[in-house]
């Protein structure tokens, strides 16, 4: 009972910092993941696009495909903790000495990291569509801009949307690491929480059930939030799943 004690009298103790750090990890995420599909439309967009007949333009389209592919292939290759820390202090390396606000410094890092894979995920949709659907669109007398406006990304949203939602998953958990650059997240409320307290500052001693029951706060936290959105995913791909199977018995 002394333990149950401890857990219900930390919580009530911290809960106010810890509705705080989950207010500023989902601010990140939401605010991240939206930058991040922007840049992930526009560059997938470009990688997919057809090619100009214009030589200038086609030659101009192939420099900045390649340029897109650098960063995607950066940013998927190498770990959000160590783009954090390059980011956040290159940034006061080149400035001499001055530092990215924290929040803004961490929606800028979600934001560049998510893009590198909402880029990937929204070529994969647009790939799916067919090609024809270009040619029907230009036989309408849509140019390339129209037709992938109004024909092939509403069809490769249908198609990316689970995939969105679990990028989505995987922003929230790894804005965790943005508490090695000091933003003020879930889990740096946490470290905060417990070196204020004297209990985690690695010079006194370590009050076992703080430490415990507040990292395992973070946990049951995250779990929820993520096996929620877990559960949208899931959902839409069972009904997008019942509507492949259906379609072809509805047009018969």
């Amino acid at each position: 009972m002394s333990f149950l004690n401890d857990v219900v009298n930390i919580v009530i103790k911290y809960y106010p910092n810890l509705l705080d750090g989950v207010g500023n990890t989902m601010l990140i995420a939401l605010i991240g993941t939206v930058a991040g599909l922007v840049i992930g439309l526009l560059t997938g967009v470009v990688r997919t696009a057809p090619l100009s007949k214009n030589a200038v333009l086609r030659v101009l389209h192939k420099i900045l495909n390649a340029v897109i592919a650098v960063y995607v292939e950066i940013f998927r290759g190498t770990p959000m903790m160590v783009q954090a820390m390059v980011i956040y202090w290159g940034y006061a390396f080149a400035t001499g000495g001055s530092t990215l606000p924290l929040i803004p410094s961490g929606i800028l890092i979600v934001s560049i990291n998510t893009g590198a894979y909402m880029a990937e995920i929204v070529r994969g949709g647009l790939n799916g569509v067919s090609k024809g659907q270009f040619e029907a669109g230009y036989a309408q007398g849509f140019n390339t801009a129209e037709v992938l406006l109004y024909i092939v990304l509403p069809q490769a949203y249908r198609n990316i949307v689970p995939t969105l939602l679990s990028q989505v998953i995987t922003t929230i958990k790894d804005s965790s690491y943005l508490a090695n650059v000091a933003t003020i997240e879930l889990m740096a409320r946490i470290r905060q929480l417990l070196s204020a307290a004297g209990t985690y500052n690695g010079l006194g001693t370590v009050n076992v059930s703080d430490v415990m029951v507040l990292f395992g706060a973070a946990c049951v936290i995250y779990f929820v939030i993520n096996f929620t959105l877990s559960c949208v995913v899931r959902s839409m791909q069972n009904r997008r799943r019942k509507a492949l199977v259906f379609a072809p018995a509805k047009a018969a």
